[in-house]
């Protein structure tokens, strides 16, 4: 029997040669597992993936001994594994087409927006004007207590979002937002959507997030903060009824406790 250090060297001489396309090759893939991963953390997408994984096993063990009732029935189940999957993964899906359509679109109206940014100073005073109402109106609201969801709309359409609430279309102001998140208003409950320097509606109704990974003692204002921006490309600043702790969410990620100061250094590099 030949020793095992003359094996290894043919063995090894007999594997195929890694090239940099190869190597490119498997970051690529290495990336895009872990964006996935990243995007069914939490949920219940993994639970549902190894449970696809047994019933596949088990079609397979069925298959092998001769079992021909249970091998049809997961066959035709596998068969149309496809299908299933598109159904059961579809607002999975349309999360990850959604990330990588907000992160890969480039216009030259946001081209135009990074030239100007990078032209100014972050200590230039005319970056802050847009911001000062929605700082004040924080810092006031916080003080009192006031519960609030303010939603800064960037690159993604909301018109359906748009829809679930009352359009407003106003230029905003600080008493406008904390009127508007009065506890005696007609249109304190829910989210306020604003662009720019306009408030376009108000009391929106926001998909909740299932991240199980979130703190369970977050309530249905945080967990819709967290939700609308896992799937649109959106800021969102809230206000706690609480605490009047205020935080931000961006990217399904919630920042909590920030002060006045660092919200509005956050959103001038954001917006």
């Amino acid at each position: 029997m030949p020793p095992l250090l003359t094996i290894l060297p043919a063995a090894i001489q007999g594997l195929p040669k890694l090239t940099l396309v190869d190597a490119l090759d498997i970051i690529l893939v290495a990336f895009l597992a872990y964006q996935i991963y990243k995007a069914v953390k939490g949920t219940n997408v993994l639970r549902i993936f190894w449970a696809i994984v047994i019933i596949y096993i088990l079609w397979q063990l069925s298959t092998l001994f001769g079992m021909r009732l249970m091998s049809t029935i997961l066959g035709q189940f596998i068969s149309i594994g496809l299908i299933l999957l598109i159904i059961v993964f579809q607002p999975e899906i349309r999360k990850f087409l959604l990330l990588i359509g907000t992160k890969t679109s480039i216009s030259g109206d946001t081209i135009l927006k990074r030239f100007r940014f990078w032209k100014k100073s972050m200590s230039d005073q005319n970056a802050s004007i847009g911001l000062e109402p929605y700082i004040q109106a924080c810092m006031h609201m916080s003080q009192t207590k006031t519960g609030a969801l303010i939603v800064f709309i960037r690159q993604n359409e909301v018109g359906d979002i748009i829809a679930t609430g009352e359009r407003i279309d106003a230029i905003v102001s600080s008493a406008l937002l904390e009127t508007l998140f009065f506890k005696n208003s007609p249109l304190h409950d829910g989210a306020v959507l604003v662009k720019g320097n306009t408030v376009v509606a108000a009391r929106c109704i926001l998909p909740v997030s299932s991240n199980a990974a979130i703190d369970p003692n977050l309530g249905l204002r945080h967990r819709s903060a967290i939700g609308v921006t896992e799937q649109l490309d959106v800021i969102s600043v809230i206000v706690s009824e609480e605490t009047g702790a205020i935080s931000y969410a961006v990217g399904g990620v919630i920042h909590h406790d920030v002060t006045p100061v660092q919200l509005r250094h956050y959103l001038e590099e954001a917006l």
